[in-house]
């Protein structure tokens, strides 16, 4: 079982949160086949430039090559986050030998308290491969616009937790995103999803 860091805050949904990501979906893709749901063309060029270990400039062209799935967080998430990569962590012993092709990224949403090295620290905890990145107060909210990832602080004694969109997004091999998974969906929907993705894309994974 992954390793989880200690949370000390409360994590809350909210349907406002989930319905955002919506935005990305065009309507008439959402059920193909996919338990996740296809992300319309509109969306094409989502990227990022942010940190990771050692402070390396990282971006989506970083990842050409592999399945990257995406997902924001903080590392003091007490259920949510852990849950997210946790299930990551299902996904790849799920896809076999074609685990390898998938890489994990975690952005958070928090980069007051989350410094690359304790991202590269935390996200080791679940799986070595997996990648942690984090930019400026000013990056972290750009990057979430795009995504339609909505974020906020949430007091909670003498400190704060962050109330954030649960979603994980798939990209394929050419860094283009195609599906936005709901964190209720189970890591066998999750790899279905990756093998009828690869298939789609020629892939014999």
């Amino acid at each position: 079982m992954a390793k989880q860091f200690p949370g000390h805050a409360r994590r809350r949904h909210t349907l406002a949160l989930a319905a955002a990501v919506l935005a990305l979906c065009g309507c008439d893709d959402l059920f193909h086949g996919y338990n996740g749901n296809e992300i319309g063309a509109g969306a094409a060029g989502l990227d990022f430039h942010l940190l990771g270990a050692a402070g390396r400039a990282t971006s989506m062209a970083d990842f050409r090559g592999k399945y990257v799935l995406l997902f924001f967080g903080f590392t003091q998430c007490p259920d949510i986050c852990p849950s997210a990569l946790s299930r990551a962590v299902e996904i790849r012993r799920l896809l076999g030998a074609a685990g390898r092709h998938l890489q994990v990224v975690f952005i958070t949403i928090d980069p007051e308290r989350d410094s690359p090295e304790l991202l590269e620290q935390y996200t080791a905890a679940f799986d070595p491969s997996f990648v942690g990145l984090a930019g400026t107060a000013a990056q972290t909210a750009r990057v979430a616009a795009d995504f339609k990832i909505e974020y906020r602080k949430v007091a909670s004694g003498n400190s704060y937790s962050m109330d954030h969109t649960s979603t994980s997004y798939l990209f394929d091999r050419g860094g283009r995103i195609r599906l936005a998974i709901a964190h209720k969906a189970t890591a066998q929907q999750c790899a279905d999803d990756l093998r009828r993705l690869m298939r789609g894309d020629g892939d014999r994974l």
